[in-house]
């Protein structure tokens, strides 16, 4: 009695999956949906597809041999809540004044005080669910939001995802330090939550945000993961750390589940999956080499980040692609995936990417820009902006331009010099001044904020 009990509960479970599988004719005309896997401070080479041997990464791999893997792909800012408004609206950090992350850390004892930045993503802009919604896209986002006045409620209620075009949300924090629980980083409950969204919504077009805080510090996990990790070849190298790495793994896993739900029910030619990370690595943890530096900086190692992007029958599986894209690109790129084209946005920083995954255009955008006035003090990173076009990468110390002093910049040739080591900017200094000269115009253009000097300059 008891086999035949166990028998037709196989039954039973085979049945309903066979019922959740779609009806591909039907879902054929509606818009695809769109999973957005955002992990945060994830580093550019700490995935096995991006050349590590040692953080296993084996769900993230396979979603790049099933898609397309950039390797100039760029976040608009070095740290999260700037990258992120990004993403949602399309334009650079610098239009929006969204400049920094929320609520920064400005210190009294600098050479340049920062500018009045906007601490929260204002309400007029339309985000990239908002914008989605006239197509009939149900919208969730689940995990870090760090986009609104204060991270908790009451104070960041106005500001919030369901004010942003989100009809579903819940929101995770980083994790407190020395706090040693289960599922510190939240993952197990932004997955549960994500695969249920998924289930319910499976017959209609769909915008999933999976937004972690993965891998961002406070670094936790289970001891018997990291332990794992202690014991891998390579542990003691700079570049590999046991806890990023038990953190990672966890991270992997949480795709898995994702991609094997889509798969499950039969959604994979219906369903774009994106993967990307909102900065680079923090170099206090770990090296990013190749890259220079890390999270904060507008070096390589804070800036160029993993990109992913999966959609059966619409994008090569294995393919790779070295155009230069960067985060203000997905808006448009979803929009035009989802077939909106009705939605007008002002000054639209974004450049659509579907040619590029299609392989049917290319980027028309020559250049790429990044401003930062600020000083971030977990890095040691000070004001600059950066610009790169082409091969070349230029940085623009603004301490040194505001107070008059020499060498106001650096040049990079990234193609022969990935890790920033040989500056430029003396053996060609025509070029140097070339695109200091497009620089400066952009920021101007794009009514960039610039800081001031400190009253106290002067003495100190």
């Amino acid at each position: 009695m008891n086999r035949l009990v166990f028998l037709s509960a196989i039954f039973l479970v085979c049945s309903c999956n066979q019922l959740k599988k779609v009806d591909n004719e039907q879902r054929k005309l509606l818009p695809p949906n769109i999973i957005f896997i955002l992990a945060d401070d994830l580093g550019w080479t700490q995935l096995g597809c991006y050349g590590s041997e040692y953080y296993q990464t084996p769900n993230i791999d396979k979603l790049a041999a099933k898609g397309m893997k950039f390797t100039n792909a760029y976040a608009a800012a070095a740290v999260c809540s700037p990258t992120r408004a990004s993403i949602m609206t399309g334009k650079y950090p610098a239009r929006l004044k969204l400049t920094d992350f929320i609520p920064g850390n400005a210190a009294a004892d600098h050479t340049l005080l920062e500018p009045l930045w906007q601490k929260f993503l204002p309400l007029e802009e339309i985000t990239v669910a908002e914008a989605l919604k006239p197509k009939g896209y149900t919208t969730a986002l689940f995990g870090k939001w760090h986009l609104s006045k204060e991270k908790t409620s009451p104070e960041s209620d106005a500001f919030n995802p369901d004010k942003q075009g989100f009809d579903e949300f819940f929101i995770t924090y980083k994790p407190k330090n020395g706090e040693k629980k289960e599922d510190a980083h939240n993952v197990k409950a932004i997955t549960s939550r994500s695969l249920s969204f998924i289930e319910k919504n499976a017959e209609k077009p769909f915008l999933l945000f999976v937004s972690h805080n993965s891998i961002h510090d406070p670094l936790t996990e289970s001891s018997e993961t990291i332990a794992k990790y202690e014991k891998k070849a390579g542990a003691g190298e700079e570049k590999n750390n046991p806890t990023i790495g038990a953190v990672i793994e966890i991270l992997d896993n949480s795709v898995g589940q994702i991609v094997q739900k889509v798969e499950e029910l039969g959604l994979e030619e219906h369903t774009m999956i994106v993967f990307f990370s909102d900065n680079g690595g923090k170099e206090a943890h770990a090296s990013q080499a190749p890259l220079r530096a890390g999270k904060g900086w507008l070096y390589e190692g804070g800036i160029r980040e993993p990109l992913i992007v999966r959609w059966d029958k619409n994008i090569e599986a294995g393919s790779t692609s070295e155009a230069q894209v960067i985060s203000t690109d997905f808006f448009p790129t979803l929009l035009n995936v989802a077939g909106q084209d009705s939605i007008q946005v002002e000054n639209l920083d974004g450049e659509d990417m579907l040619p590029v995954l299609q392989n049917t255009g290319s980027i028309s955008r020559k250049s790429l820009y990044w401003h930062y006035p600020h000083y971030h003090e977990g890095s040691g990173m000070r004001p600059a902006g950066a610009l790169r076009k082409g091969d070349y990468k230029l940085i623009f110390w603004y301490e040194k331009y505001i107070t008059g002093a020499n060498d106001q910049v650096e040049l990079y040739n990234l193609k022969n010099d990935i890790g920033e080591e040989h500056d430029l900017a003396a053996e060609m200094p025509e070029k140097a001044k070339e695109l200091k000269d497009e620089f400066s115009k952009w920021r101007r253009n794009i009514g960039a904020q610039l800081p001031g000097i400190h009253p106290n300059y002067s003495t100190q």
